[in-house]
């Protein structure tokens, strides 16, 4: 549509705000109300698709009935026949969406965060007590006004959750990287769907990205059962750690985990930003039973840290678990700590060889007792071949004592 046409008689086109995958969404003027208006038209190839038709037509039966200063309020819907166009009225919010918002800046501060999830939560908790599910909670559909009023737009495959859906079985709608789990998995999104993808967008508007990067529904389900996002408060200092437990309390894989209500994670939300921590029997279960999860307390062990601990030794496992004790190697250990314990070849007894050192000991004594006996015969001697003889034993005497000692003296140390 060209600007300067109008649609059903009254509503001028000004501009283009956006064009989305089954509409486009233009800036319009009411010239019987004279104001700004948002009008949606279904994209031209759609109009003769009954599915689409009957959607863009729920669309606008659910939202109408929602008036909530943070809801954006549809105003009119029709069929213009002389442009083939399906149309919705809608209120104009001047401002940007959060995907703007992230676009340019990357992330927000924790104030201006903390207040749009919380804004978000008390429109999306208006929508669920009147029986409407939203199913595609995503930043480009939470639009920050001038006056920093958050309202929630486009309800396009929004469903009435006392009505069977329209859509075929399995069939999966909605942003893929907004699914809750079993959105993802094709099954009927109810009011903890929309949770979980508000705790999407909150992690987003924090940390700057998703919880999980996936490329197709079938790789986003995997990430998410095998998987735990990293916490917020380790990609972005200056978000308190209560609050990164208290976003990731929406990301539980199981709708069970999550908050029963928008409105009881919305507290969540406010509660952590002032360094209020969730409640103890809120803890978020993320993917599998091994998967990490959020702790209270950071300095208490994971499973991993436990499994180590029981093959520590009895004095190691005395260390309190918050204490980081360096285990020192033992004298005979040297070379091989590595190895472990059961590897240490066994030390020889010592008494062993202190029996071996006596016997030689006593050995020499013998052999020394021999030689002295054998020079006191000689010495009484009187013979001349025995004086000579007595020279000559007297002399290796002496010197076979000398040796004698040397030996013993070696062999006792």
């Amino acid at each position: 549509m060209a600007n300067g046409q109008t649609i059903a008689g009254r509503y001028r086109i000004e501009g283009r705000l956006g064009v989305g995958g089954m509409s486009t969404v233009h800036l319009a003027f009411d010239q019987r109300l004279e104001r700004n208006v948002a009008l949606k038209l279904l994209a031209e190839h759609l109009a003769d698709d009954p599915t689409f038709v009957s959607r863009f037509r729920r669309e606008a039966l659910a939202a109408a009935r929602l008036v909530h200063p943070n809801i954006v309020q549809v105003f009119d819907f029709g069929f213009d026949e002389g442009h083939h166009q399906h149309f919705i009225v809608m209120e104009h919010v001047p401002g940007h969406s959060c995907a703007e918002l992230l676009r340019d800046r990357g992330y927000l501060e924790v104030e201006e965060a903390v207040e749009i999830i919380t804004q978000a939560c008390r429109g999306l908790d208006y929508a669920h007590r009147h029986g409407v599910v939203h199913r595609d909670v995503k930043p480009g559909n939470l639009l920050v006004s001038d006056a920093d009023v958050v309202k929630l737009a486009d309800f396009g495959i929004a469903r009435a959750a006392n009505q069977s859906s329209i859509t075929q079985v399995g069939s999966v709608l909605g942003t893929a990287a907004y699914l809750a789990p079993e959105q993802a998995r094709g099954e009927e999104a109810g009011p903890r769907a929309d949770i979980y993808s508000l705790g999407v967008v909150a992690y987003q508007l924090l940390s700057g990205r998703l919880p999980y990067e996936a490329s197709s529904l079938s790789e986003l389900a995997l990430k998410q059962q095998r998987e735990a996002p990293l916490p917020l408060d380790e990609l972005n200092t200056h978000v308190p750690r209560e609050l990164a437990q208290a976003v990731a309390l929406a990301l539980a894989m199981d709708q069970e985990g999550r908050p029963a209500d928008t409105m009881a994670y919305g507290e969540a939300v406010r509660n952590g930003a002032h360094g209020i921590a969730p409640p103890a029997g809120m803890v978020p279960a993320f993917g599998t039973a091994e998967a990490t999860h959020v702790l209270s307390d950071r300095g208490e062990p994971t499973a991993s840290t436990r499994i180590a601990a029981r093959r520590e030794p009895v004095a190691a496992r005395a260390t309190p678990a918050r204490q980081v004790r360096r285990l020192e190697p033992q004298p005979y250990a040297t070379g091989a700590y590595a190895r472990g314990p059961a590897e240490y070849p066994a030390e020889r007894p010592r008494s062993g060889r202190a029996g071996r050192r006596l016997a030689l000991a006593l050995f020499l004594l013998l052999v020394l007792a021999v030689v002295v006996i054998i020079a006191v015969v000689l010495a009484t001697s009187t013979s001349t071949t025995i004086n000579n003889l007595q020279t000559t034993f007297s002399n290796d005497a002496q010197s076979a004592i000398q040796q004698v000692k040397g030996l013993i003296n070696q062999y006792t140390r």
